[in-house]
């Protein structure tokens, strides 16, 4: 299917009023690297306070350049959560020294666990799963697991999802016998009835881990296409492909607002629906997306159960 081919779209999913929308984004985290978190003077001045702040490890990143940065995250006050990619870590003995460091130099406590973007693992790892097994991250007090609302072919080589389902439920079984909080955070979407779908489809399998669900921040439709097809973003696509093809929306940045005005209706109308917090790509930068929040009422920080 070429780039710009597209389906004709489902009806527009509910608006969220400025209420839900606001309750919605409550306690929303955000992700940087380290080389993004250099250009921020002080976070303190961007996010609310107790803002959970993922920090991804892409490959070839030092360790030091990661632990330097959940350090100075955890003194501005910020809960950091490094990412741990399972098919870079070359062993065993380099994942405990990560975790060594990380819980002796920033005080971590939380971790995103995931295979990682590379097809051939650098060593013993290939899934969180297996990192999960070797009782290093015993004593975290969270930990979350990738999710990905549109599939993952990597994976699911066939377009279906019936090993990653497998796989999140293994997770359940786990999370249900640790004592760590643990959610799905997911890759980012474009369109909110696909997620409501997969929410509902993951409750149905059994996975009732609490969703935290990917959004791409304000950014150039250029950048956002971009990033979407380098990251697999599958069938919400078009929802970018039919904005680049419109000339007056061309070179408008684009905003999650309606994505996220659909999440938020629903969960207003379906309090138990399994979303629990936002988690922010700031594809379009880190000030940029930290002002789209404030202004769209994201100032309540984490909530009480964070």
């Amino acid at each position: 299917m070429a780039l710009f081919n597209f389906r004709r779209e489902a009806p527009t999913a509910p608006q969220a009023d400025s209420a839900a929308l606001e309750a919605f984004l409550t306690g929303y985290s955000i992700e940087v690297m380290p080389r993004t978190a250099e250009k921020i003077e002080d976070f303190r001045a961007l996010l609310p306070k107790g803002t959970r702040v993922y920090i991804a490890h892409i490959e070839g990143t030092p360790i030091e350049d990661m632990v330097a940065t959940a350090k100075r995250l955890n003194a501005e006050g910020f809960p950091v959560m490094p990412h741990f990619p399972a098919r870079i870590i070359p062993s065993k003995a380099v994942l405990l020294d990560w975790i060594a460091r990380y819980r002796g130099e920033a005080d971590v406590k939380q971790a995103l666990l995931l295979g990682g973007g590379v097809n051939t693992p650098a060593g013993d790892f290939d899934s969180s799963m297996q990192m999960i097994e070797t009782g290093a991250f015993d004593g975290f007090e969270r930990l979350h697991v990738a999710g990905h609302p549109e599939g993952n072919k990597d994976i699911d080589k066939d377009g279906g999802d019936a090993i990653v389902l497998k796989a999140l439920q293994w997770k359940q079984d786990f999370a249900n016998r640790t004592d760590a909080k643990m959610a799905i955070a997911t890759q980012f979407c474009f369109e909110s009835d696909p997620v409501i779908a997969w929410v509902k489809r993951l409750a149905d399998a059994g996975v009732t881990m609490p969703v935290h669900i990917g959004v791409a921040g304000p950014a150039k439709l250029q950048t956002l296409i971009k990033f979407a097809v380098s990251c697999g973003v599958g069938a919400s696509l078009r929802v970018l492909q039919k904005r680049a093809l419109d000339v007056t929306k061309l070179l408008l940045p684009y905003e999650p607002g309606e994505f996220l005005a659909g999440l938020a209706a629903h969960k207003a109308a379906n309090p138990a629906f399994g979303i629990e917090q936002v988690h922010f790509f700031p594809l379009g930068g880190i000030k940029t997306n930290a002002q789209w929040v404030t202004e769209h009422g994201g100032r309540a920080g984490q909530p009480a159960n964070a």
